[in-house]
């Protein structure tokens, strides 16, 4: 019985200088406070009192920026967020180079996003989404790289409007369809012009033309259902059989 309470520290310490690491999780491993390699995954061995162990998941980690208040260029306040898709390429660095990288990398996300937002125009900001997030990955990429942490993608989730803004926006939306279907039949009206000015300039050529184009007309008109039909005969119709008579 004197040994039991020996037994059970021997147990202890056996049990806490076993470690098992997934294969996502690496263990940074410190001896007396000094760094001294990373281990894992699989079975680690750490001697207790002497060494210590942070473990670290080299997943992809996924996270919401918390909405952003923020003032386009055009002075136009809007509020933004995003989701970031980071992961841990070196745990040393993310345990030795920084405190809480989780923390830090969220906080440098909301700056940046503020940063770069309130430096594009409110219609940049809801066109150019794909050139934007681009801008924000490479900006986060490499302040983070010291870190030891590598970001992936950052993506703008939602950007709202006031209401005011969104009013003012349908308006503008309206106009520029206004705008563009008078620009449409202008050109229509236009182009119809120079196709008549081009048949006026056939017809004064060859004057037959025109008594063609006559005698087109009534056959259009006869095919309706009226009873009596009743049209000027011109006096250019009338010449061409005299004409002919004469000769």
């Amino acid at each position: 019985m004197a040994m039991l309470p020996l037994i059970v520290v021997i147990l202890f310490i056996l049990m806490s200088a076993i470690n098992v690491l997934n294969e996502y999780e690496r263990g940074v491993v410190f001896t007396l406070g000094r760094y001294s390699g990373v281990r894992g995954p699989g079975l680690v061995i750490i001697i207790p009192i002497l060494q210590r162990m942070v473990k670290i998941d080299t997943r992809v980690v996924t996270f919401d920026v918390p909405p952003q208040d923020i003032i386009t260029k055009d002075n136009i306040p809007v509020k933004v967020n995003a989701v970031v898709y980071f992961r841990v390429i070196y745990p040393d660095k993310a345990v030795l180079n920084v405190e809480r990288y989780m923390y830090s990398t969220s906080q440098l996300a909301q700056t940046t996003l503020r940063s770069v937002l309130g430096q594009q125009e409110l219609d940049d900001l809801l066109t150019n989404r794909d050139k934007i997030n681009q801008s924000l990955q490479q900006i986060l990429d490499q302040h983070t790289e010291p870190w030891g942490i590598k970001v992936s993608a950052v993506e703008v989730k939602n950007v709202d409007i006031p209401q005011e803004m969104q009013r003012a926006i349908a308006r503008q939306a309206e106009a520029e369809r206004e705008r563009r279907a008078k620009i449409i039949s202008a050109e229509g009206e236009y182009q119809a012009a120079q196709k008549l000015a081009e048949a006026s300039n056939i017809i004064s050529q060859n004057p037959v033309a025109l008594q063609l184009r006559y005698l087109q007309t009534l056959v259009e008109i006869s095919s309706e259902n009226s009873q009596t039909i009743v049209f000027p005969l011109p006096v250019e119709f009338l010449k061409a059989f005299t004409s002919k008579s004469n000769n």
